[in-house]
């Protein structure tokens, strides 16, 4: 949605739309837009994506709005066709400072207590390097897709233990059938055997 944030400025010539935006601490409700001095807040984290058109724009344009008036705490870009072109930057003294790569280089997100990762794998059909949030200990948030995979596996699995749980119950009850067809051979041959002894069974 778009973000507008002047109210000195009509709807119309000041605002702007970024690819994604997050806002920590609000009522959660349908928006048509962010209305700054409505909501009463900016967005605590920007994130746009480059493109041949965009880049300068995204990087000295919107990045002065987003530092100057807007003042969003953290800011980020990301080349999806060029993956080396990311960046991050934090709000220091009214002044973007640049984010430095943690120790496995990724961006971390003090707002969100999230990093952004550059994953190479396929999402939603298409191989790419796509940006991803991860969490700071865990490995990757998982998407809608690998969230319902882990679940078809979760089932699976158990499927399987319940599968594995109704076949030890059925080797169990057929070991304890044949444990009573003993016991019932080894009774009719005592008696035969105490017969052949002249001793009726019930004698016994």
């Amino acid at each position: 949605m778009f973000v507008y944030f002047s109210l000195e400025q009509t709807r119309g010539q000041d605002f702007r739309g970024p690819d994604m935006f997050v806002v920590l601490d609000v009522p959660p409700r349908e928006r048509k837009s962010w209305v700054v001095w409505e909501e009463g807040k900016s967005p605590d984290v920007v994130i746009e994506l480059l493109s041949e058109s965009t880049a300068d724009q995204d990087k000295i344009t919107k990045k002065l709005i987003y530092q100057k008036q807007l003042r969003v705490p953290e800011y980020f870009w990301y080349d999806p066709f060029d993956p080396q072109d990311w960046a991050g930057f934090t709000l220091h003294n009214s002044a973007y400072e640049p984010l430095q790569p943690d120790s496995q280089g990724r961006l971390v997100s003090n707002v969100l207590g999230l990093a952004l990762v550059r994953w190479t794998g396929v999402y939603k059909g298409v191989g790419a390097t796509w940006l991803r949030w991860a969490s700071l200990d865990n490995g990757l948030l998982p998407t809608s897709e690998e969230l319902a995979l882990r679940q078809a596996e979760r089932e699976r699995q158990r499927a399987e233990q319940e599968r594995q749980r109704a076949e030890q119950e059925r080797q169990r009850a057929e070991q304890e059938r044949q444990r009573a067809e003993q016991e019932r051979q080894r009774a009719e041959h005592l008696a035969a055997r105490l017969r052949e002894l002249g001793v009726e069974p019930e004698d016994v």
